[in-house]
């Protein structure tokens, strides 16, 4: 009997709770469809995909493990994945850098701080089609080129840039900080804006210098915007495609052909799509790797005592 009674309790509240939140539930019922219809059944999918073969027409042929052990052999991929990891390198701790500077000085009340703002944010709302091309004409790796001319101008021997292996990948990363550090500057605006301010007063009452404040106050404090622009700018770093695309084609000799570049290649242009299914998922267990890794060591709740 009790336990009779204790179901229809469960039951009515169940049917409290839905009568009280229908209209949330109807309004997330299209969120939920197209949610399974553009992100889990892809992501399905493609699982499915890597362990047959397809190529549009036609029913997919099973293979087992073949694309997986086609992945152990492909210089190109791994050399990929090393240029991939290279201009994570090059532009992660950047574009949060340049992100926090320009946040401290639209926040430090410098004048026309509004002006500033617009401008620094200018490459984020501009076409990167524009922008790449302009970037393409000033590191042209001859000497009619822009930088050519200036280091040139000073006496200095011109620079191949993007016709260098060496050195196309450092322009193609110096192009994305350029294009992104306006949204890292508004996030760390943001959280130079809610941090308290008497906890500047104290320190100034305590005899900080304006350096130590920045770093036993305001660098602290932002360990959440922290995490946030780190995890952000992994999985933006590791997704870098258009830049390579618009300018390098991947080249020149592969140094510029990241992951999501031969991604593209392999699935659009070779018309590969099973191989282009694991290079998906080898990019998915990296960027879930690394971002576990940046959430156990600096994504966890600061301690400010």
């Amino acid at each position: 009997m009790t336990s009779t009674t204790s179901k229809q309790s469960l039951s009515a509240r169940i049917k409290r709770e839905l009568n009280k939140n229908l209209l949330v539930y109807v309004v997330l019922i299209p969120v939920i469809i197209h949610f399974i219809i553009f992100q889990v059944y892809p992501f399905v999918l493609s699982f499915y995909l890597t362990f047959h073969d397809w190529k549009i027409i036609g029913d997919p042929e099973f293979v087992g493990l073949k694309h997986w052990k086609s992945l152990l052999d492909d210089e190109i991929a791994w050399k990929a994945i090393w240029n991939t990891v290279k201009f994570s390198i090059y532009y992660i701790v950047p574009t949060m850098a340049l992100g926090l500077i320009l946040a401290v000085i639209i926040n430090s009340g410098v004048k026309f701080s509004g002006f500033f703002k617009g401008l620094f944010f200018l490459p984020v709302v501009t076409s990167f089609v524009i922008i790449a091309g302009i970037w393409g004409w000033l590191f042209r790796g001859t000497e009619d080129g822009f930088i050519n001319y200036l280091i040139g101008f000073v006496g200095f021997n011109p620079q191949l840039f993007l016709s260098s292996s060496s050195q196309a990948l450092l322009v193609l990363a110096g192009l994305s900080i350029f294009k992104v550090a306006g949204t890292t500057m508004i996030y760390y605006y943001a959280g130079l804006q809610s941090i308290d301010r008497q906890l500047y007063e104290a320190a100034r009452i305590d005899g900080a210098s304006p350096w130590k404040i920045f770093w036993k106050v305001t660098f602290p404090m932002l360990k959440p915007i922290h995490f946030y622009v780190a995890i952000t700018t992994t999985i933006g770093s590791f997704q870098i495609f258009d830049s390579a695309f618009l300018l390098t084609n991947g080249g020149p000799n592969y140094s510029t052909t990241t992951i999501v570049y031969y991604l593209y290649h392999q699935g659009f242009t070779s018309l590969n799509l099973s191989y282009a299914a694991v290079l998906s998922y080898v990019l998915f267990f990296i960027i879930l790797i690394i971002s576990l890794i940046q959430r156990k060591y600096i994504g966890k709740d600061p301690n400010y005592y």
